[in-house]
């Protein structure tokens, strides 16, 4: 983990949290240094993801990075082995004059043509072909544009995507913050020659949180689709899930629901939870959680290491990452949480689970549990001591 200045830690002051100012979207999960990819691994068994939820991005001055020294012509090992393993043909059609041709791409598509021999690129003039792109899309077709085709299916990677911007410092206007032809491109090849790609229901009714639209870019790009799903009207998971996502409810399941769960689950069912401090109860929430031996303390964890928190604010925590499948596509990233809560581990949890912290503080942390009208920021008497888990994974094989 990067380590950070040290800052100052504040006095004893007056507080109340604010959980409505600080929690808003899920947005920038996970904060990336590096390239595009979201790797979704399958395992044969039933699984529960329990974290806490991740909200907000790091500030930009801990997370720039001068693109100018990025080789952005230079494609990353796993989209080498996805060429590498190409059993298909795939078109690559840059609709694009001479004359207005982006560089940047047209060198990236080379590398992509060189990676395999079943990667066809063909350029597309515009103007001498107007009507090409009607095949593939009823929408104007910006230049410099990549239309990737495989048998009867295909996608448009837009020459927007591949840019990456952001505010001016100014706030004035956007400006080009990163290059992200690879992930859009190989994104697409992969959609095109996959037979199946996984679908993952969101639950709702129960004032989930909402996906951000960086996260539900990040979603789209690595080809999953998502829909919502009311299990007080269905009346099982749906056979076609890959996963159910519960997004930080602020209102309790229902006992039917959490039944619903549980059977998916036991039934090689796979699960992501997020989780957010509430005031309110949520026992059958807890239920399905519990059910997979883990609680979700009614606490809040705060950071003793300043090294692992940002803006002088011990509970907006920068947990370490445990090694992991799910966390080995991560390495080299940040996760920034706020308003953590503990995961622990129930005595009597069947030894069929396996239960791995995947997110954890370091020795230096506490929980508080009366959060909503503390008066000082630092450990006081009556917290509990950390290390805590703030994100486990559970497996469980089943039958």
């Amino acid at each position: 983990m990067k380590k950070f200045n040290k800052l100052k830690k504040p006095g004893k002051i007056s507080w109340k949290l604010d959980r409505k100012k600080i929690i808003g979207n899920i947005n920038g999960k996970f904060i990336r240094k590096g390239s595009y990819s979201l790797i979704i691994t399958v395992i044969v068994a039933a699984i529960l993801v329990a974290v806490n939820l991740v909200v907000g991005e790091i500030p930009s001055q801990y997370t720039e990075i001068d693109a100018s020294g990025q080789k952005l012509y230079t494609i990353s090992d796993e989209t080498k082995e996805m060429l590498h393993n190409l059993d298909e043909d795939v078109e690559l059609y840059f609709i694009a004059q001479d004359s207005n041709k982006d560089g940047t791409i047209e060198k990236l598509l080379e590398r992509y043509e060189d990676g395999s021999s079943h990667i066809k690129v063909e350029q597309i003039d515009p103007v001498l072909h107007p009507n090409f792109t009607d095949k593939y899309t009823s929408n104007d077709l910006s230049e410099n544009s990549i239309i990737v085709v495989c048998g009867d299916k295909n996608k448009i990677v837009n020459y927007s995507s591949m840019y990456e911007t952001q505010m001016s410092s100014y706030g004035m206007s956007y400006e080009t913050s990163g290059f992200d032809g690879e992930g859009q491109l190989t994104s697409a090849i992969s959609y095109v020659t996959s037979d199946d790609n996984p679908i993952v229901y969101t639950l709702e009714g129960h004032g989930e949180a909402s996906l951000s639209s960086s996260l539900t870019e990040l979603i789209e790009k690595s080809n999953i689709e998502t829909q919502s799903l009311n299990l007080l009207t269905e009346e099982t998971v749906p056979d076609d899930a890959s996963c159910l996502m519960i997004a930080s409810p602020t209102k309790d399941i229902s006992a039917d629901e959490a039944a619903k769960v549980i059977e998916y689950l036991q039934n090689g069912g796979k699960a992501l939870i997020l989780s957010d401090y509430s005031a309110g109860e949520m026992p059958n929430l807890n239920s399905v959680l519990n059910a997979y031996g883990v609680n979700k303390e009614e606490s809040v964890v705060f950071e003793g290491d300043m090294q692992h928190y940002i803006s002088m604010t011990p509970y907006y925590i920068l947990p370490d990452m445990e090694s992991h499948d799910i966390t080995s596509s991560l390495s080299g990233n940040y996760i920034l949480m706020p308003i953590a809560q503990p995961i622990t581990e129930l005595e009597d949890a069947r030894d069929t689970l396996e239960i791995s912290p995947i997110l954890s503080t370091t020795d230096d942390a506490y929980a508080k549990t009366n959060v909503d009208n503390m008066e000082t920021l630092e450990k006081e008497d009556g917290d509990t001591d950390g290390p805590f888990n703030v994100g486990v994974a559970i497996t469980e094989e089943v039958g």
